[in-house]
This record gives C-alpha cells, structure tokens and sequence, in this order.
C-alpha cells in the first residue's frame, strides 16, 4: 500500500512536483506534466508520451535525450486531459510537428485524440500512435483493441530515436508502427494495488495463486493459476509469448529481440534475476538472439506484486534504434554528447502557463436571466458532487468487478473539481454557458480517464446550448443533453447494449427530449427522463460489456449494472433535486 501521503488526491501533482525538483537536469515541469530541460532542436519531430499516474518511471521518468521529448501525466492511473497533453505538446514543438503516444485505453485514446484536434487547430502538424502489447488483453485477430503495457518503452524509444535522427513526422510515424507491430507482451501477478488513501486493494488474488493477463491498473487477470516457482514463471511468460509471432516472423529460431523483464512494482530486482536467468536460456533455447535486455521497474503499477515480459522482435532498422543511446532520469543507455544549455529555446516553441487551472480573469458577458441561471447550474452541480460524495465507495465496488475499480475515485475528483471551477466562474458574474464550460474543463482535467472525457462533452454540449444570453428554457436544455448523447456517442464510439454509460444517457435524453416536447416543464420532464435513467441503468446488469476496461472480464459483470451507467442514473435523479429547490 501507499504509505507515504498528504492528500490523495492531490498525490499525483506532488509527484509530479517533487520529480520535476528532483530532475532538473533533465526536464522542467510545464502544465500538465514535463517537457526536456533544453528545448527541442528547430526541425525535430517532437514525441510527446504519456498516461496516468501510479507506474513511474513510465511516463515522466522517459523524458529526455534518445527518449520522449514530453510527457503529459494524468492523475493516479487515469489519462491526462486533452488541455494537459495539449500544453505539453505545445511546449515541446520544434517546429517540426508533434507525435502523440500512449497505451492503448479508451481514455487515453479519448483525450490524445482530442488534444491531436486542438494541436492542428493551432497549425501544429499531429499523429497519434497506441501501443498494443498485451497479448491477454484481445486475440491476435483483435490486436487493435490489445492495451498498451511495458511495450512502451521499446516503441517510444524507437520513434523518439528516429525523430533525433531527423526524420519528418510521418516517417517518424511508421517506425512507431513497426515497432508496435513487433512487440509483444505478457503478465503475471501475485497480489493487487492499493491506491493512496484507499483501505483496500484494487483486486485481491487468493493464497497460494497467481492472476494470469492482469492489466497495470489494477484489472484482475484473466484467470488464476496456482503460485509457481520462479523457473514455472519464466516457462508460462516465454512458451506464452513464443506461441504469437508477429506476421513476418516464421519461427523464432534465429531471430533477435529486445527482451524487457518487468517488475510492477513490489517484486524485488533480486527476485527478478532469479525469474530472468530462466527467461534467458529458454530463449536461448528457442534459437532467439537476446539484443540489450532490460531487468527492473520500467512500466509499474504502484505496489503491485507481478511481473511482464516484453519482446520486441527487430530487424536491423529496429535493433538500430533499440541500441541508441538514452538519457532520461530513470533510462539511460551508451553515451550522449553533452546537452545544450538548458535555456536555449527552439524557433516556434510556446511557453506553457504555470498552472493546470488557468482560467480567463472574466468571463464573456452574460445577460441577466442567464446569471440567474447560472444559479442553478451551480446547484445542480452540486448535487452532482454530493451524490458522488456519497455513492463513490458503492461506484467503486461495482466497476472492480470486471473493471479497475476506480471509477468512483475519478467521478468524485472530476465532480469537486467542476463544482469548484462552477462556484469560481459563477462569483465572476457569468452566464449558465460560461459556468458549464469551466465545470467542464475542470472535470476533464482532475479526472481523466474515460469518464473525464465523456463528462467534459456532456457539461460542454449543455454549455454551449444554454449560452450566456437568453433564460433556458426546457426544451433548450433537452436540446443541450440531445447534442451531448450525440456527442458521447461520436466522442467515445459506443451504442446502446455495449454496457456503458451510453445506455443511460440515450434513453435518459430521448424521454427528455419527448417529454418537453408534449409541453411538460422542466422539472416534471426531467423527473420523468430521470425514472427512465434508473431503469435503464438497471437493466446493464443483464448486459455484456463490448467496450473498455472490462470488456476482457466480460463474464464477471454479468448481473452487475455498469458501474458508468449507474453514476449517470444517480446524477441524473441528484440534479432533479436541485431543479426543484431552485424553480
């Protein structure tokens, strides 16, 4: 467990601040994460990584020569908003343009998407790239939906090298996507992670056995299999790993591969040497050329107890790549010619602000009635976060069932966070619009993940549907949630019956729509559209997951209501609670 705290949930920024301190050498810190201390050369693609906190020294520990230029971090093992990655990303430019890389997870796909659409906004030339390494996690004919674990490393390593060496983006582009294709990984563990704050771990394994394909955010493996010995370890990561070749590999004898050992946390490096003398001969064994292996902590999961193995087949290109060499805090490799000064600044580059919570000093002028409205879009978001408040430990039980467990600590960060950004923005006198708009931002910010994302839309769609001018009425505010069902939809690239939050929000929005519709005011409509939102969320339990963390534990949450779908209903049933206090 995390011992060592002060608040929980401000422990991911003081990781952050306290590594940045701590690494000034190497990086400077930049809203939303870090960025090289010097600054990237005029005409150098710049790679800019990143993901939650919880597994340092992925990401922020990767920046530096031969390895990232950036990192966007997010809060503990939840992505980085788009406002985040976007900052990052614009101090980092060279002027060459920018290539986004992240594990492959539906938040993290959300929000570097996102930022990728600002960046080309500004005229900012962007790629995105997602590592897809964990053979557990989908079936080879399913790789794209495969999540990224310590195959990071060797893919951001081989794209970043490629961009020192001058390449242009979409060359810089491809080698990631070779690396990627030729990278493959496998994990065990023996114990699950215990979140700063949290009294439990994310998910517990029985005694005398090990989880099988765990993920690295506290996903319980695929399966269990009784505790093995280190060389029974070794044999299941290897033969596991020897079973999927990438497509133009026959066979592994006579192939060379970087082999990444990774403990994931509190597996001690002796244990792991004993694990890789085994991972070692086999391989050996298998005819397969070892080239550079790496033994340690490089992709973790706080105190989890487990290990994964990463090959990364190469080719002379490949291995070319892999050798160069490295100088990050926690990555080094051969030797680098001395830095350029750390002031030096590249043609082009932008300054991030200093704060993640910059927000403008005034907000755009708003009419009367929409002030007044304003008064009740801040109620309603408080009731949001209440009720959060009071259901987070239940959100979290429910989504641990096939999930990692977290989402009720994420609702609650994005939900205080709006509330906080709302109460700011509505003291400065703005309109209903511009209230909804700064909630939305702060959620998307504190929260991250897939459910910052989608309730960053939701809040924004209504935003921009009530505006600053006029008085809502019920039938604008049906139109906002309408355009925020579309939005989520397009956004997240879920329907109804995948078991997400999908099959709460389209009902809930259709009855409301249908209700204002028959003349019903907004109290009534919502009410109405709120009983259809608590059945709706319901009946997910009798639903298969198709999307997201859970969908490769698809079996465990049946009978379980989706843990996104049941926050929505109660959030829903919350502001109807407000609407009546405030009409």
């Amino acid at each position: 467990m995390t011992r060592l705290f002060n608040d929980p949930a401000a422990f991911a920024d003081e990781a952050l601040e306290g590594f940045a301190a701590a690494h000034r050498r190497w990086v400077r810190p930049v809203t939303g994460g870090v960025v090289r201390a010097a600054a990237t050369p005029a005409g150098q693609v710049a790679v800019v990584i990143g993901g939650g906190s919880g597994h340092y020294p992925a990401f922020s520990g990767l920046v530096g020569r031969g390895l990232a230029h950036g990192a966007a971090v997010g809060n503990v093992f939840a992505s980085p908003s788009a406002r985040q990655i976007h900052s990052v990303a614009r101090a980092a430019h060279g002027g060459a343009g920018v290539l986004l890389m992240y594990g492959n997870y539906a938040g993290d796909v959300l929000h570097f998407g996102q930022a990728a659409e600002r960046l080309a906004a500004d005229g900012i030339d962007t790629r995105t790239f997602a590592v897809a390494d964990d053979i557990s996690s989908a079936g080879a004919d399913e790789s794209a939906k495969r999540r990224g674990i310590a195959g990071d490393l060797p893919v951001f390593k081989a794209a970043a090298v490629a961009a020192e060496q001058g390449l242009p983006l979409d060359e810089v582009l491809r080698v990631a996507e070779r690396a990627g294709a030729r990278t493959r990984s496998f994990g065990i563990a023996f114990s699950g992670c215990t979140l700063p704050g949290a009294d439990h771990p994310l998910f517990t394994v029985p005694e005398a056995r090990m989880a099988v394909g765990l993920g690295i955010h506290g996903e319980p493996g695929i399966g269990e299999e009784a505790l093995p010995t280190a060389d029974e370890a070794a044999r299941l990561l290897v033969g596991t790993l020897l079973k999927e070749l990438p497509e133009d590999v026959a066979a592994p004898a006579g192939q060379r591969a970087a082999v990444i050992l990774n403990g994931l946390g509190s597996v001690k490096y002796e244990e792991l040497f004993v694990v890789y003398r085994e991972v070692a001969a086999l391989l050996g064994e298998a005819g397969v050329e070892i080239v550079d292996p790496e033994v340690g902590e490089l992709v973790t999961s706080f105190d989890m107890a487990g290990v994964s193995l990463t090959l990364t087949w190469l080719d002379d290109r490949l291995e070319e790549l892999w050798q160069a060499p490295a100088d990050t805090p926690a990555y080094r490799k051969g030797a680098l010619d001395a830095p350029d000064p750390a002031d030096d600044r590249a043609p082009g580059t932008v300054p991030a602000p200093h704060s993640a919570d910059v927000q403008e000093a005034a907000p755009p002028p708003a009419s009367d009635a929409s002030r007044e409205a304003a008064a009740t879009v801040l109620a309603a978001l408080d009731a949001v976060a209440r009720v959060v408040g009071t259901h987070a430990d239940e959100l979290g039980r429910i989504d641990a069932v096939a999930g990692d467990g977290d989402h009720g600590i994420g609702m609650r960060r994005g939900s205080t966070a709006a509330r906080r950004a709302a109460t700011e923005a509505h003291g400065l006198g703005a309109g209903a619009g511009t209230v909804l708009a700064r909630a939305a931002d702060a959620w998307a910010d504190k929260a991250g993940g897939t459910s910052g994302a989608l309730w960053g839309t939701i809040l924004r769609s209504l935003g921009t549907a009530l505006g600053d001018r006029d008085a809502p009425d019920a039938r604008r505010v049906a139109d906002g949630v309408t355009e925020a069902s579309a939005a989520v939809r397009r956004l997240g690239g879920a329907e109804v019956g995948d078991k997400t939050m999908v099959d709460v929000l389209v009902p809930f929005a259709d009855a409301l729509a249908a209700a204002t519709a028959e003349g019903l005011p907004l109290t009534a409509a919502w009410d109405r559209a709120a009983a259809t939102a608590t059945a709706a969320a319901a009946a997910t339990a009798d639903l298969l997951p198709r999307r997201g963390r859970a969908r490769p534990h698809a079996e465990k949450s049946l009978g379980t209501p989706d843990a996104g779908a049941h926050s929505l209903a109660l959030i829903t049933r919350a502001v109807h609670g407000a609407l009546l206090e405030h009409h």
